[in-house]
């Protein structure tokens, strides 16, 4: 009987323990965190991608080459980008990383777990910085979505015309690379529906995979801005929580150093009256 009470305890202990571990959990952090990820390896993956494809597409049906010496051709860009998109992928893999601490640490339930803790004005001035980065990324980002919003653009340009050219016999449709500042003035780059290339470019998967890629990287951008737009609520809560429990800790202080103070009163007043008896 006794041992069985003693299983029903432990098992008690263990489940209060679990319930106080998963009220510990940040879950607004959590998702925003989960969002940001999810964007920022489908923008990073499938533009990473979807860039390779656009120098195969222009180098085999355009006939485009990269410039030799330092010239700062459509190809060097491309890879200027696929670093750039390396480094979004690191510098946002530790950024999420570091919100979700800031998560742990300010939210209320970890108050509950280690007890009373003081609320420092190094912790404010985090919060506040978190906040003021985090809606600078917010607009990058919205930057970001807005850039990539052009290659998809283009491709659906070329898209439609690869559909015109199929629907309507006899149509002589062109795409000329120096409307997207692509190419130099200088440099005729353009591909028309009466040429054989571009009826092996339409026939091909990699245009169709290319611009379905650059799709879902433009949603990815689309889910790190709301991304960016969630945890930027979810750190004004965070600020609001740790200015009011500022203010508390500085009640709490005031009251006890009160109360000492009436304490320290009463036991001189007794100690006197005691005197005064004797």
């Amino acid at each position: 009987m006794e041992e069985n009470m003693e299983e029903g305890q432990t098992q008690k202990g263990c489940f209060e323990c679990c319930i106080k571990c998963l009220g510990g959990i940040p879950y607004a952090s959590l998702i925003a965190t989960i969002l940001l990820y999810a964007g920022v390896a489908l923008f990073c993956g499938c533009g990473h991608e979807a860039l390779s494809g656009t120098v195969n597409i222009l180098q085999t049906y355009f006939e485009m080459t990269r410039s030799a010496g330092d010239v700062i051709d459509a190809f060097t860009l491309i890879d200027i980008f696929k670093y750039v998109i390396y480094g979004v992928a690191a510098a946002f893999f530790v950024y999420g990383i570091l919100l979700m601490v800031e998560g742990f640490f300010t939210t209320g339930a970890i108050k509950d777990l280690y007890g009373d803790f003081k609320i420092t004005t190094c912790g404010r001035c985090v919060s506040a910085w978190f906040i003021m980065l985090t809606y600078v990324f917010m607009l990058a980002w919205l930057g970001v979505t807005a850039f990539t919003s052009l290659p998809v653009y283009m491709y659906f340009n070329l898209w439609t015309i690869c559909r015109n050219a199929t629907v309507v016999d006899g149509a002589n449709l062109c795409l000329d690379l120096r409307q997207y500042g692509i190419v130099t003035i200088g440099e005729e780059k353009k591909v028309c529906t009466s040429s054989e290339s571009f009826i092996k470019m339409c026939d091909s998967n990699e245009l169709n995979m290319t611009f379905h890629l650059f799709i879902v990287a433009l949603a990815g951008a689309g889910a790190a801005v709301i991304a960016m737009v969630h945890y930027l609520m979810v750190l004004s809560a965070n600020w609001a929580y740790v200015k009011d429990a500022c203010r508390m800790q500085k009640y709490e202080d005031i009251k006890s150093k009160e109360e000492q103070e009436l304490h320290d009163i009463h036991s001189t007043r007794s100690k006197e009256r005691l005197n005064a008896y004797t």
